[in-house]
């Protein structure tokens, strides 16, 4: 099924931003897997396994569409020296990446694609979570300090 050309674009660029955030996010995972905070290292590897399933599925629709998906671009990845600037950082993203699904949703809705407004709106529920993890996250820190916000990182991982 031949899908609009503009959109088309729309899910390129939404592709290579999930395959930035997913290299940024799995080097901030390992980096707090070196530090020792584990569960920190576990939640941050599971955003990128998410953002990994995004980029799949950004993939599948666009093959669909009959397009051709580009996988060789990132954009520039801001790797966190702290672990405050890691979680700002990737919200930062994820706010970006809130606002890209609701543009690239009214534009799908415009040109009568269904299947892709119920795709990205799925993405962006997640996103959404991902947002919220790190509101979370900058809530703790503020509340119990960095300190303990660190030492409780270093405890067992959540599956």
């Amino acid at each position: 099924m031949k899908g609009n050309e503009k959109l088309l674009a729309v899910l390129d660029k939404l592709l290579a931003d999930e395959l930035t955030a997913i290299n940024q996010y799995m080097v901030h995972s390992e980096m707090c897997e070196n530090w020792g905070y584990n569960k920190l290292h576990m939640d941050i590897r599971k955003q990128a396994m998410d953002e990994m399933h995004h980029a799949e599925w950004l993939i599948e629709r666009t093959i669909f569409l009959e397009g051709t998906p580009t996988v060789s671009t990132l954009h520039p990845i801001t790797i966190g020296k702290t672990v405050s600037e890691m979680i700002n950082n990737d919200n930062k993203d994820e706010l970006d990446a809130v606002r890209s699904y609701n543009e690239a949703i009214k534009l799908a809705r415009s040109v009568d694609d269904q299947g892709t407004v119920d795709l990205l709106s799925k993405i962006l529920k997640m996103e959404e979570g991902h947002v919220d993890w790190a509101e979370v996250q900058h809530a703790q820190i503020e509340q119990m300090g960095l300190a303990m916000y660190l030492g409780n990182q270093a405890g067992d991982a959540v599956s």
